[in-house]
């Protein structure tokens, strides 16, 4: 059996980049060996056991920490005292000995326990060994290890049978409550996905296009979900004793203390005309990629189609991403300049900032097809086509110019002596014959299923594609990355294929043998921490934000194509399975964190959800009925009275979505109540929450010494006694009686 390890330091031990002298290489090692011993004996001096191992490269060093029990009942005590004094439901109470030396604790929970006094600052009662911070700077994380035997048990399970509550519960046990709160999420998004699969199925089928029943049902299921799961957070929070855990959450490393709120509130508000500069710039490339790809690339008729056809994604490929990964990096920072007091709160903000943009990205190709390419797509099309055909000095002309070709000599070389070429003749020649020039031909070019191909590309190829990059990818990245280091193809266990060099350990016995069992053992399992610290640290952000987009799809967006739900939920069965095996076999074990929320993912449902009626409503509303009408008028010579049918078409549509924005708040509000009280009111949860409460209130009592209430009268009760012994007749005399019974007689 191995050695148990709680959690294990990752430390640079040299720096990487360009070659120093031997005077900065010589300081750079000076000052590693001071860090390291200085962080060697502060874990020593915290009575925890550290041992430092080489790690898979010569610039890194792993220090392996476990904590011996007594240290760990120490920190199980200081928690659930802090647990008491900030109101948290617990199963046991700090007061008895015997309830914390009984009480079971989990691997997540040791683990969440050990990492957060070593990570956490001074003032939250922690060693203060921060990664990254200024004086640990050669720090570079602190991780668990798997549980390899959970892990295969794991897999093997939820691939062969059905999710399971149980296993959730297990999940909860090795990972900590976030990682769980999300497959519980995901579980019970899959399962709500079963009712718009059906209703879409028989809509798809047997329906009618843009049904309005269809799209009302949708919009109430996504309502009626997001406020289920709203509920669904509070009881899981009183079954799991998390509710409220925000107020035990330690400090930050870098919160700066007396700020006043006015200027953290200022300087949250700061960041929205950063998001809505970014997000400007990233709709004007969208709509510019969208506008070259729907019209510009379908009127080309020139040399080089097939190439000029993939122009629009490669351009979406060069900028988007960049652009996206750029804002990134300015939101981190900005919510850095935030001082946030809490991880947590840190968390949700930039989850929010980033999100933002993820959601623009993903939902505005859609908008633009549905609200413009779908109703306005002829219109467009010859706006464009004036445009390249405008002149002399036209887009065809100026794009020609700045690639440095004559259009005159080569018209004339083509045409040969038939005559002198005009600069504006040149110009309408060469459009024509890049372009396509006729109006009812450019018109044929329009794509009438253009949305349900984007549903379809949406629904089912994006997802398969992010299930090879998450499952796929990384086996292929780690494997070429492997065999050029001479190592073999290994896999995310450290176990590998092919053969591999023996590695040379400085702390092996001299003579030993190679076949000694614990040597061998321990050169396995060193090999093991190895392998895991070159992995990636796992976020829950990227899993929420691909269950929450694809939301978005299912309620804003399957109006177009009802088979969505459906393909959301093969894919969700597949998901859940995928991001199983991506946490155990290509990323390092979560650290465990507690948390009673999905944090502002929820707050993102419930803006879908708003934004499905919205959405809904337009699209039933422009599409129910075809454009013939519009189609045809935009033939008509006289353009005022097309001007005066789109900006009656446009009101229309814009004074439903807004009846329909109304609509949603009613809808949310006796959802929520009717899911309040028949979930939460009288259930067991609710009834646990007040025992817990009251049972807390009566030990609290219980234990504190009690007041001599009776000294405090002692200088009264004599006076009192005496008072009632003179006056013992005015007291034995009652008249009540005889009161009655003379006004009876009087009437």
């Amino acid at each position: 059996m191995p050695p148990y390890v709680d959690v294990v330091v990752v430390f640079r031990a040299a720096s990487k980049g360009a070659p120093l002298s031997k005077e900065q290489t010589r300081k750079n090692a000076a000052k590693t060996e001071r860090q390291y011993t200085r962080l060697m004996e502060t874990l020593t001096r915290a009575n925890l056991k550290a041992v430092g191992r080489r790690g898979e490269n010569q610039d890194q060093l792993l220090i392996l920490v476990t904590c011996p029990p007594t240290l760990l009942l120490q920190l199980v005590h200081r928690e659930r005292y802090s647990d008491f004094l900030c109101g948290l439901p617990m199963t046991g109470l700090p007061s008895a000995e015997a309830d914390l030396d009984s009480a079971p604790l989990s691997s997540a929970d040791r683990v969440r326990l050990v990492h957060a006094y070593i990570t956490s600052t001074p003032h939250g009662g922690g060693l203060g060994i921060i990664p990254g911070c200024e004086e640990w700077d050669l720090v570079q994380s602190v991780m668990a290890l798997h549980n390899h035997e959970f892990n295969d048990q794991w897999i093997r399970l939820w691939t062969r049978h059905r999710i399971a509550s149980m296993e959730l519960e297990k999940i909860r046990d090795q990972f900590g409550d976030s990682v769980a709160l999300y497959f519980f999420f995901l579980t019970a998004y899959t399962r709500a996905l079963i009712f718009p699969s059906v209703l879409g199925v028989l809509f798809y089928f047997f329906g009618i296009p843009y049904s309005a029943i269809y799209s009302s049902l949708l919009f109430i299921w996504s309502v009626v979900f997001v406020e289920w799961w709203r509920l669904q957070e509070r009881i899981l929070s009183v079954r799991w004793c998390t509710r409220g855990s925000f107020r035990v959450e330690k400090r930050r490393a870098d919160f700066i203390p007396g700020f006043p709120w006015w200027r953290k509130e200022a300087r949250k508000m700061a960041s929205i005309p950063v998001i809505l500069l970014f997000a400007s710039v990233l709709a004007i490339v969208l709509t510019g990629v969208f506008v070259l790809e729907a019209f510009v690339t379908q009127l080309y008729k020139g040399p080089g189609l097939r190439i000029v056809a993939f122009t629009p994604t490669l351009l979406f490929s060069a900028l988007v991403p960049r652009l996206l990964g750029v804002y990134k990096t300015i939101a981190q920072r900005y919510t850095d300049w935030e001082n946030h007091a809490h991880q947590s709160s840190h968390a949700n903000s930039l989850s929010i900032k980033v999100f933002t943009l993820s959601a623009v990205n993903a939902y505005l190709g859609l908008a633009l097809s549905a609200f413009v390419y779908v109703p306005f797509g002829q219109m467009v099309m010859s706006l464009v086509q004036q445009h390249l055909f405008s002149g002399p000095q036209g887009v065809t002309t100026a794009i020609l110019e700045r690639l440095n070709l004559n259009i005159t000599d080569t018209l004339k070389f083509t045409l040969g002596a038939r005559g002198v070429i005009t600069q504006s003749a040149a110009g309408a020649m060469t459009a024509k014959s890049l372009f396509e020039a006729d109006t009812a031909r450019a018109r044929l070019k329009l794509n009438p299923s253009r949305l349900q191909e984007q549903m379809f590309a949406f629904s089912v190829t994006n997802p398969i594609l992010d299930n090879v990059q998450d499952v796929v990818l990384p086996f292929l990245m780690r494997a070429i990355g492997s065999f050029r280091a001479g190592k073999g193809f290994r896999n995310g266990g450290g176990k590998g294929i092919g053969k591999k060099k023996r590695v040379a350990f400085d702390d092996e016995p001299a003579g030993q043998t190679h076949d000694d069992v614990q040597t061998r053992e321990e050169r396995e399992f060193l090999e093991t921490v190895r392998s895991e610290a070159c992995l990636p640290e796992y976020d829950t952000f990227d899993d929420y934000s691909e269950m929450v987009t694809q939301f978005g799809y299912v309620a804003l967006w399957s109006t177009i194509w009802p088979l969505a739900p459906l393909m959301a939920l093969l894919n969700n069965y597949i998901e859940a399975r995928s991001d199983a095996f991506k946490i155990a076999v290509h990323e390092r074990r979560p650290i465990p964190v507690r948390t009673d929320t999905i944090g502002p993912w929820l707050e993102s449902l419930s803006f879908l959800a708003w934004l499905s009626a919205v959405t809904n409503s337009a699209l039933v509303y422009m599409f129910r009925t075809p454009f013939n009408g519009l189609a045809a008028e935009n033939e008509n010579p006289h353009e005022d009275h097309v001007d005066t049918a789109i900006k009656d078409l446009l009101v229309s549509a814009f004074l439903i979505a807004l009846l329909a924005s109304h609509v949603y708040f009613v809808v949310r509000a006796v959802v929520r109540h009717t899911l309040e009280v028949a979930l939460w009111r009288g259930s067991k949860e609710m009834k646990e929450v007040d025992r817990v409460e009251r049972e807390i209130k009566q030990k609290y009592l219980a234990q504190s010494p009690s007041t001599p209430v009776e000294s405090q009268l002692d200088s009264k009760h004599s006076i009192c006694m005496q008072n009632m012994e003179d006056w013992a007749s005015f007291w034995a005399k009652d008249e009540g009686l005889e009161e009655i019974r003379k006004s009876d007689k009087d009437e």
